[in-house]
């Protein structure tokens, strides 16, 4: 047998945001309809501070089988590596024959902020687009993307620790997108007066505060994925209608919804619902102009494989990638197992 091997360059000729956000909401919707499996993620810490994850899933549609592995290493910011770096592999749903080998790193970065497009579609005010991105490093650029694909942006702010790279970030999305980015002197003033705020951090501490957010804004906080970080002091969750891409996953996971709840700012009830829900029509999301929403994204297997599942059939299609000979195939077998 053979498996298709794609790259970095080649996904990214494949995966348009617009095309990856409908593959994420289909990806939610088979969740929400308990048609996947999603066990959390599981990770073995690594000396300085990274982690090795594994992230198993199985879909029925797309029928699809597999696990994204994945690197983690903050130490990885402001040099030329992503700090995840890693592999999706599809293997056969028949016979478990390993069929795709895909870069983690480009799937992650295109999927999570499809995601938060997803929610942003279902979530923010139909007039808005004045859009805040805390954060100048890869999910900045995929959720830029995606709040571009998700409403017509009339006003973008960013805002890092990092000045060179938050203005070296505003001028690549100036050009790409054909909007000036701005270049915020603080979070602060970033988050002021935008309706639509994007935190996309590795901090472990929050960057904005629920004074900042005004009214009728939607907030997509998808930096942490860790139950002792978080990006949104207390004041913004409490004030937040929650909203998650999975409840398993946030109880577990999710620090920003974690810390407030173990403070007693807030109840298990503040989580609202999925957004896999939302899109099969079940439950309220916006309900005013004024109401605060919140999705917390953590990012999910199914999201990966439902991806790394479209990619394969437009490489196919497209005949893109490399092929290599893969799988275990017994030789010279030509009947019934004899041990069967």
């Amino acid at each position: 047998m053979s498996a298709l091997i794609l790259n970095q360059h080649e996904i990214e000729e494949l995966l348009p945001m617009d095309a990856c956000m409908d593959v994420v909401a289909d990806a939610l919707r088979t969740l929400a309809k308990g048609q996947a499996k999603n066990p959390l993620r599981t990770g073995m810490p690594l000396p300085g501070g990274g982690v090795l994850g594994l992230m198993p899933g199985s879909m029925e549609s797309p029928a699809s089988l597999g696990l994204k592995i994945v690197a983690v290493f903050p130490s990885n910011h402001g040099t030329r590596y992503d700090s995840h770096q890693g592999l999706v592999v599809l293997f056969d749903t028949t016979n478990g024959a390993p069929i795709a080998i895909l870069d983690a790193a480009t799937i992650t970065k295109i999927r999570t902020g499809a995601a938060s497009g997803v929610a942003t579609r279902l979530l923010a005010r139909g007039d808005a687009g004045d859009v805040a991105i805390i954060g100048s490093g890869v999910q900045a650029t995929a959720h830029l993307a995606a709040m571009a694909a998700a409403r017509t942006l009339r006003r973008v702010r960013v805002w890092s620790p990092n000045q060179e790279r938050c203005s070296a970030f505003a001028t690549r999305s100036t050009e790409r997108h054909g909007i000036a980015v701005e270049v915020s002197p603080s979070a602060q003033a970033a988050v002021e007066g935008a309706d639509i705020v994007c935190t996309t951090t590795s901090s472990s501490d929050p960057v904005i505060k629920g004074a900042w957010i005004a009214p009728g804004a939607h907030i997509n906080a998808a930096g942490s994925s860790v139950k002792h970080a978080r990006e949104l002091d207390t004041d913004a969750v409490v004030m937040s209608r929650l909203f998650i891409d999975r409840r398993e996953s946030a109880v577990n996971e999710a620090g920003d919804y974690l810390i407030p709840l173990a403070e007693g700012a807030v109840t298990e009830e503040h989580i609202i619902g999925e957004i896999g829900d939302l899109l099969l029509g079940q439950g309220e999301g916006r309900r005013s102009d004024d109401e605060i929403t919140l999705f917390k994204s953590l990012g999910l297997a199914v999201e990966d494989l439902s991806t790394a599942s479209y990619l394969v059939d437009r490489a196919r299609e497209t005949g893109r990638g490399i092929e290599v000979e893969i799988g275990g195939i017994k030789d010279g077998f030509d009947g019934p197992d004899p041990a069967r």
